[in-house]
């Protein structure tokens, strides 16, 4: 057998290596943190990275309310939902549902930045934000990662 060659190996769910992780919201922007999230529940961060297979990590992220943003987008962007009935079109913008739930503004942008089937539902449940610095994952034993590039 030829010593150069290598099996390419593909992670399931049976064999993927899934760890925890902490993510600091504070002073981040949201753009750059959802980005960053997003790959890390791909697990694009890893060698062993499968696109069709949820090999991520879960990602625990705190202080969600520090989080900030650049420019005019607290008053400018506007969140659009719908009830699906005539008229049931509901607008807010981002000054207003960052004080409502600071939560589901990273949550919203991380959802926007991962599949549309299955799978990314998949991969969007193992993620977890909380509002301040306290989180009951303490028994996972989360490592804490800092994103540099941000």
């Amino acid at each position: 057998m030829d010593h150069l060659s290598f099996k390419t190996v593909s992670v399931n769910k049976a064999n993927a290596n899934k760890g925890w992780v902490v993510v600091d919201a504070a002073d981040a922007t949201l753009g750059r943190l959802a980005s960053q999230i997003a790959n890390m529940l791909r697990g694009k961060h890893k060698p062993s990275f499968t696109p069709n297979s949820d090999c991520g990590d879960n990602v625990i992220v705190i202080n969600a309310d520090n989080l900030r943003v650049t420019g005019k987008k607290l008053t400018d962007k506007i969140y659009i939902t719908h009830s699906g009935y005539p008229g049931g079109q509901k607008r807010i913008n981002l000054r207003d549902k960052k004080a409502k739930d600071s939560t589901r503004v990273i949550e919203h942008a991380v959802r926007g930045m991962l599949q549309g089937n299955k799978l990314g539902a998949e991969q969007f449940r193992n993620l977890y934000v909380y509002a301040g610095t306290a989180h009951p994952h303490e028994a996972q034993q989360p490592k804490a990662v800092s994103f540099t590039n941000l």
